[in-house]
Parts: C-alpha cells; structure tokens; sequence
C-alpha cells in the first residue's frame, strides 16, 4: 500500500488549467482517468489527510505510485479526452461501461448510385443512413420485407446486383414485385432514388402523407374500374399500418429522441435505452455492466452517454436526450453532443406529462433486465460451482461452503428491532430455512443485536443435536421433517464489518461453536471481513464469488426490512385499536388479513368492515371512531350550492 505523499506534486506545480489526470499503479498501469475545470486545486484534494478520504477513493490513492496530467483550453476538450483515455486505458477505479453486443441496425447505403437497405453491425460508417438500433435482426428483415411492396428499392448484395446486370435478368424479388429491378433498367437509377427518399422519409416518421396518398390512389383506381391495381393499393396500405402499428406512438409531439433508464446496486448497473424518432418507438437496446467505483447517478449517466455516442454518425445522436438525473458535466456533454451533431442537442429530466410515462416505463424495462441477468447468473450451475469455490479459496476454507446463513438487523432508531436469518445451498436461496427474529431488549445497537441473534441462532442448533440423540442427524423421528436450526452452516455472513463479526465470532466461541467460517460483508466497498484480522480481504469486482456473496447479503436485507415493516404495521395497528372494546388478537389479525393494510382499513366504512367474520356493526363502529380519533371533522357542504359552509 503506497503513501500518496511520496508522489504528491510539489505545490505550485499542478496548473490551474482546464485538463485531465491519469493515476498509474506501480507497474505503470492507468488505474483512474478525471477531468477538471481547474486541476490544481482537484488533485490536490486527492492528497489530503486519508481520513477524510471516502473509501474508495483511499484505495485508489494508496493503489496508486505517480500521478500525471496533461492541460487543454476547455472543459469540453477536456471532458472528449477524459473518455477517450477511459476508453483506452480502461481504468480500474472507473466506472466500466461496456455493452457486450453489437446491435444490428436497420441501414440504408444513400452513398452508392443504385443505394441498398440491409442490416448492419458494428461501428457506423459514412455514406450510410442508420434507422435503430433493433434488439433482434428477424425484426428489421421483417420491417424490411414488408415495406419492400410499398418501396420496392434494391436490398441485393454487389454479387448478386452485378450477376444480374451481367445476364439481364432480375433475381427472384424483382419477378414478385419487392424490387423495381434497376439492374435490368426498369427504372433508372434516378426513379429508383425517389423510391429511396421516400423509404427513408418513412422510417424518418413522415408517414401520414404516403398513407393519404396511397389510400387516395386505391379511391381512384377503383372509381376507374381497376381493381386488381386497386387491390394492389389496399395491400400496400395494409402492409404500411402493419408496420406502423409494431412501432406505437409514444410521444405526441413528433418528438425525435433518445430516452434513458438506470438502475444499479453495489457492482453492476442495468442501462435500457429507447429511441424514439417522430414519436415512435424505432430501436431499443440495453445492457448491465460492472460498475467500477462509487459513482451515483450523475455519473452514470455521463459515462452512458459519451459511451453511447462515442462512435455514431451525426444524424444518430438525436435533439433530445431524456435522463433520470442530469451529467455531471451538464453544459460541457450538452455542448460536446451539440457539436458532433452539428446542431443543438437538449439534455433534461421530464417531470410530467407523456415523456416522463415514457421514462417510467424504460426504467422498468431496466429493472426486468437486471432481474433477468441476476436469475441468468445464479441459475446457471457452472457460475454457482465457481462461485463456491472462489469463497473457498478466498476465505481459506478446507471445502466449497454448500451451506450459507447470513444475518442481518433492522430497527427504527433503537425500536422494533428484529433481525433475518437467510440460507442458501449450493448457491441456491432455500426458503424454508429462512428465519425470523424478534430482538428482546429494545435499545440495542445493532452490534448488540447481533451478538443476542447468534447466540440464540447457535443455542437452537445445541438443543436440537442433544434431541436428536442417535436419529438421522437433522431428521425428527416423529415427523420425520427436518428439526429446525438442525443443520449447522458451513459459512456464516454477517451484514457489517469488523465490530458486526466480532460480535457474532464471540458469541460463537461463547457457545463452543469452532467449526463454522464466519465473515462480514460491509456494503460500502464490499469489503469481506474476517475475524481477528486488521485487513479485508478484497474480491475482484468481477468475481462470481463476491457477487454470491452480495446476492446473500442483499436477501437477508430484504427479509429482515420485510419483518420490520409487518411488525410496525401490526403495533401501529395495536395501539389504534386498544380502545376498542373486545377486540382481541385473532380479529385484529383477520381486520389485518382482509384488508392488508392500515390504510386501506382507515379508508374502509362501517359497512365494509362488517363484512369481516366476528365484527358486528357496533364494534365496525367503534373502530372507525378509533382509526379517525383526533382528526379534524369534514367540512360542512351547502348542498345546493356546493359551497362550505363556515361554522
């Protein structure tokens, strides 16, 4: 671990320029990439007094052996060379944006003489209009060859183009009418690029113009008797609100724009992107990357756009850009955007109205998608074995640990405090095993808490071995279910750092318990903490071990704040009801039972909670009275007139 001090930049040194600083590892290696609007007083602030440091950033200072920087006129200058060395270096300590696909996007080749529609991947080139991107290629070829009757344009490879300019023959969609041939010089190519304009100024969201004139030319045709061109017409029709109807209009306005949703937790973060152009839905893409550092929203969502249009053609990057939360460097991406474009581009969250229901709905196509990777990881057994094994090695454990408890505590400043035992086997959540716990003494901290739940996790499991006697182990003869706490974990976690596991190592060793790992996991930096030891031990980012790790800790948070809330509903529910004359325990539980929540109960009328089994009128009074006690009456309205009347 390095001293920052041995490397820190004499004073006066460091320019008050606009730039951007790299910090290398002593292997020479770029470990971070920043930018700066002034670098002197940023980099400074990267050697002060290492307590004052966040966590993170005190690993990458003391990771860290030389720091350099290289001085630009502007922010934005400054802002384009940051990526482009976070795109070369692909720093550590960065955040790490990487889209593992390559999408296929709907092209146009409008450089050529005779232009063709097919579908392409990979980085765009000039000379070639993009519509996109799609989530699946059969969805442009099935776009394609349904608009090829409307706009018969050429989408024939240069092989089979030149083969059939070479025998004067058209290929097989040139005789069923999906080409008008300019190969054989059915049209010429000047025809055959009006067809083209019009196929792009479709894609481009001019659609209601060719729909008026198609359905114009079918009236004409058949008030002239010509059905079969009549025919021909309310098929292209057809074919033309086929496609129209796969791409529904989500913004009224015609607005040509890119929307944007997030969602991350700890190591990874999930990215959908809609694009929307004339107000229509024409390509969706998304991925879930690792996140390499701390960064929240506002940097996120600057890393996602620089990686987003790092490499598109000008007609690509959109007018608008809507976000969850604005860059970091608000004005300086909006400026750089504007200029790769060639006009101005707009960057805002929306707060209402249909572009922010747009939003809403890519941010849940985000959480679907990072839902689907995680169950992707932990279903698939490979990962799962790996991941065993990496905690193994990485915790120094004579075996994979088939079995993991974890704890965690949760309260409400001192109150209520109740705490989750959650088990996985073989990398698998087991929900039957899951247990609750009602802390005794209030008051405690969560130190203390979980010192009392290991004691009494661990006392179980003592008592249910001396039961078993020479039974099955773990079975009870009677039933012959499994005895619950039976089974002894072969790793325990604990939600916290080092005062969490020494308080849980001490109530194991209190109970002679020697033969279970024990470990913490802290949230901040997922960090694994070990008993006795003044170190972490720290797992690679990427690791599937640490992610098992984190998806454990992650369930006995959600199990324990599940049990929190019930129990604060049910003792605000509680005291609400004391009042109320012979209401005991099981009909406050079937009040509870039939109406789910506190507030759909104090909504409820007199009549409706009579309908609940052993509440009669009287006492479906009392408890409205009891529910509203103290709040002020309603008003009292003129019928008439709809006016309140004062009192």
């Amino acid at each position: 671990m390095a001293d920052p001090s041995t490397y820190r930049p004499r004073p006066g040194e460091i320019p008050t320029n606009p730039g951007v600083y790299r910090f290398r590892d002593e292997q020479g290696r770029v470990i971070y990439v920043g930018k700066a609007k002034s670098l002197r007083p940023r980099l400074s602030s990267y050697f002060q007094d290492l307590g004052n440091l966040h966590p993170r950033t005190h690993q990458m200072v003391t990771t860290a052996a030389s720091v350099e920087w290289t001085v630009v006129n502007t922010e934005v200058e400054a802002l384009a060379l940051e990526y482009s060395w976070i795109k070369e270096f692909d720093p550590r300590f960065n955040v790490k944006y990487r889209d593992d696909k390559s999408y296929p996007w709907l092209a146009v080749t409008v450089g050529e003489e005779i232009p063709r529609v097919l579908v392409m991947r990979g980085a765009q080139r000039k000379g070639v209009r993009y519509f996109g991107p799609y989530g699946h290629a059969w969805a442009i070829r099935d776009t394609v060859d349904t608009l090829l009757r409307v706009f018969p344009m050429r989408s024939c490879s240069a092989g089979v183009f030149k083969r059939a300019k070479a025998a004067g023959r058209p290929c097989l969609l040139g005789d069923i009418g999906k080409c008008s041939a300019p190969c054989v010089g059915r049209v010429s190519p000047e025809e055959h690029r009006e067809i083209v304009d019009d196929f792009l100024s479709f894609m481009g969201g001019q659609t209601a113009g060719f729909e008026r004139g198609i359905e114009q030319r079918m009236r004409d045709a058949a008030a002239a008797q010509e059905y079969e061109l009549a025919a021909k017409y309310r098929d292209d029709l057809m074919a033309m609100r086929r496609v129209l109807e796969k791409q529904s209009v989500v913004l009224g306005d015609g607005t040509d724009a890119d929307v944007l949703g997030f969602v991350d937790d700890p190591l990874e973060v999930a990215v959908q992107i809609f694009n929307v152009r004339g107000g229509r839905i024409r390509g969706q893409r998304g991925w879930v990357a690792d996140k390499g550092d701390d960064a929240g929203l506002p940097e996120l969502v600057q890393s996602a756009l620089m990686t987003l249009y790092a490499d598109v053609t000008p007609a690509a990057i959109p007018r608008e850009v809507l976000v969850p939360a604005l860059p970091a460097d608000h004005e300086a991406v909006a400026e750089l955007l504007s200029e790769r474009r060639g006009a101005k581009v707009t960057i805002r969250v929306p707060r209402r109205g249909d572009k922010r229901a747009l939003l809403d709905t890519v941010e849940q196509n985000a959480k679907q998608a990072i839902a689907r990777h995680k169950l992707k990881r932990s279903g698939d057994l490979t990962t799962r074995s790996r991941a065993l094994e990496e905690i193994q090695m990485a915790l120094d454990l004579p075996s994979p640990p088939l079995r993991i408890e974890c704890f965690d505590v949760s309260n409400l400043q001192g109150t209520e405090i109740v705490a989750s035992m959650v088990v996985f086997e073989d990398g698998l959540p087991r929900k039957s095993e899951y247990r609750r716990f009602t802390v005794r003494h209030e008051g405690q901290s969560d130190v203390a808490a979980m010192h009392e739940v290991i004691t009494r996790r661990f006392t179980h499991h003592l008592r249910a071995l001396e039961r078993q006697g020479d039974a099955e182990p773990g079975i009870d003869p009677e039933t012959g279910k499994p005895r619950r706490f039976a089974y002894a974990p072969s790793l325990v976690v604990v939600d916290g750092g080092p005062p969490q596991v020494a308080a849980a190592k001490q109530a194991m060793d209190a109970l002679g318990i020697k033969d279970v790992a024990l470990c913490g996991l802290a949230k901040r930096l997922e960090e694994v903490w070990l008993p006795d030891e003044e170190d972490p031990v720290i797992l690679p980012r990427t690791s599937e071990g640490l992610y098992l790790l984190q998806r454990v800790r992650d369930e006995a948070h959600r199990f324990a704040i599940t049990h929190h809330r019930q129990r604060r509903s049910k003792s605000m529910v509680e005291s609400l009801l004391d009042p109320v004359p012979g209401l005991g325990d099981s009909r406050r539980r079937a009040l509870m039972k039939h109406f789910g929540s506190l507030k759909k109960l104090r909504a409820a009328t007199v009549e409706e909670i009579t309908v609940v089994p052993g509440i009669g009128p009287a006492t479906a009074e009392s408890i409205v009275a009891a529910l509203h006690e103290g709040e002020p009456p309603a008003p009292a309205v003129n019928m008439a007139t709809g006016e309140i009347l004062e009192d």
